[in-house]
């Protein structure tokens, strides 16, 4: 199973998708009797990897959001204290 096949989601994987979708549409039977796995194959590849890149980008956000909080933190205790 693979989430939704919309163009703008997935711009590192638009290629595939467009040539996955093709395959259906030229393959109407011969779809459910694996012409288009290869294709399947490599866009959950490219899924995969779309996910990494994301998540290294989030994580990443996190971090520097996690800093900014402590760093607000820290000047909240420092102005609390007497």
């Amino acid at each position: 199973m693979h989430p939704p096949l919309t163009l703008h989601k997935h711009p590192m994987c638009a290629e595939i998708i467009e040539e996955f979708q093709k395959c259906h549409v030229e393959h109407p039977y011969a779809k459910f009797f694996g012409e288009c796995t290869d294709l399947k194959i490599k866009l959950d590849r490219c899924f995969r990897a779309e996910k990494a890149v994301k998540r290294k980008a989030n994580f990443e956000k996190s971090k520097e959001l996690k800093e900014q909080l402590r760093v607000i933190r820290k000047e909240n205790a420092a102005s609390n204290s007497p």
